[in-house]
């Protein structure tokens, strides 16, 4: 499964990366196909964030600890400090993990949206590629 990752470099740019999440097939109930299911990570907070309408741009920032960010509703534009802009729709996720840096920039859908966040103490700690 693949989850688009913002994340800085050394120096302090942010760039934007696609990382891979290992998935094994499960079956949770007997009568049900298997669905494909990541490991646990371990979670420090949940909050459910609802930006209203007409909030469209966010000033260069970056977070303050890895989070997994889970659009509901609505869209975002993001733009590192590399240049690279991505459009992330509804249903989409991201690994935002630029906690230090010039950090990206957040430019935000007309409608007001809804987004869950995910605090991961230690990023995805993925496997190394």
């Amino acid at each position: 499964m693949k989850c688009l990752r913002i994340y800085a470099s050394p120096d302090g740019e942010s760039h934007f990366d696609e990382v891979e999440l290992p998935t094994t097939k499960r079956w949770v109930h007997p009568d049900a196909v298997p669905f494909d299911v990541t490991s646990s990570y371990p979670a420090s907070r949940v909050r459910i964030t609802r930006i209203p309408a007409g909030m469209r741009e966010v000033a260069w920032h970056t977070v303050p600890e890895p989070v997994l960010t889970v659009r509901l509703d609505g869209s975002v534009e993001y733009e590192t400090s590399d240049g690279e802009v991505r459009h992330v729709r509804a249903g989409s996720f991201v690994l935002v993990e630029d906690t230090h840096g010039k950090g990206h920039l957040s430019r935000h859908s007309a409608e007001a949206q809804t987004v869950i966040w995910i605090s991961l103490p230690k990023g995805l700690d993925l496997p190394p590629a």
